[in-house]
């Protein structure tokens, strides 16, 4: 992989260099699966995300929604009472910084974007129509994934025929719906939806296929950080997300989301230098 993309944002273009960027994962959620209740506090998130840029990242996405396996939904207005003032303190005492907002919600994504955010993360792949003409008025950045089921089921039974195929067939649907809603194509990052509905088989098929999966040359994300698969494949191995992010980097990846920044930025850094 030699080549640079770009990728086009609210606020002017991201460089995404051979190997990527890293994504910051900034959960403002009391129930998140490995940092639930860590940066609740605006003023902690702050210092997290502060902490994350230094280190290396990107971009750095907040999220008010545990979407781990089992978790239930959350009230609309309790998602916006944890990450609009975490987006705004953001937007406001970082200017530079790119601030990616996690959720499915549009009256959320609207607030955090009014707020600051330059990119919507939506685990929904924008299956809200609602949510592509936001998008498309906005002009921000979008990471649209794919997920079989909902958070509170979709690891019951993922099925598939063909993982990689149907994966690819969904996210280019939901491309062409998008850009037919008026969101510009540049705008747009493709993510798998590693652990969304997936066995770890279907994980690793779509991690070695990642060529397969891209589609009129856009980025394509992925969030491998602490995933459930990684303990089985890795047992007891402290750098599972770095090898497995490293792994999907050679074959493509160009955003990487992740909740520990330095160890990934440095062997990326040492990977692609």
């Amino acid at each position: 992989m030699t080549d640079t993309r770009m990728w086009k944002l609210r606020r002017g273009t991201l460089k995404l260099p051979p190997g990527g960027v890293v994504m910051g994962i900034l959960n403002v959620t009391p129930d998140s699966f490995s940092d639930g209740g860590q940066h609740c506090d605006p003023q902690a998130a702050l210092a997290h995300a502060r902490q994350m840029l230094a280190q290396g990242a990107a971009i750095i996405d907040v999220g008010g929604e545990s979407t781990r396996p089992g978790a239930e939904a959350v009230d609309v207005a309790e998602e916006l009472r944890r990450t609009r003032p975490v987006v705004q303190l953001l937007h406001e005492q970082l200017p530079d910084a790119v601030i990616s907002i996690d959720t499915r919600h549009v009256k959320v994504a609207q607030a955090a974007l009014e707020a600051g955010a330059d990119i919507v993360n939506d685990i929904c792949g924008l299956g809200d129509p609602a949510m592509r003409e936001l998008c498309a008025r906005s002009g921000c950045g979008v990471v649209l994934m794919h997920m079989q089921g909902e958070p509170s089921t979709m690891q019951s039974n993922p099925t598939y025929v063909d993982v990689v195929a149907e994966v690819r067939d969904f996210l280019r649907h939901r491309v062409e719906l998008a850009c037919r809603a008026g969101v510009n194509l540049r705008c747009i990052c493709l993510d798998p939806g590693i652990g969304f509905g997936k066995t770890t088989q279907h994980n690793m098929q779509l991690i070695d296929h990642l060529e397969t999966l891209r589609y009129r040359d856009l980025p394509i994300l992925m969030g491998l950080s602490r995933k459930r698969f990684l303990s089985a494949l890795l047992p007891g191995d402290a750098q599972a997300t770095v090898k497995m992010s490293l792994r999907a980097a050679e074959r493509g990846a160009q955003v990487h989301r992740v909740h520990e920044v330095a160890p990934l930025c440095v062997a990326l850094h040492r990977a692609f230098k």
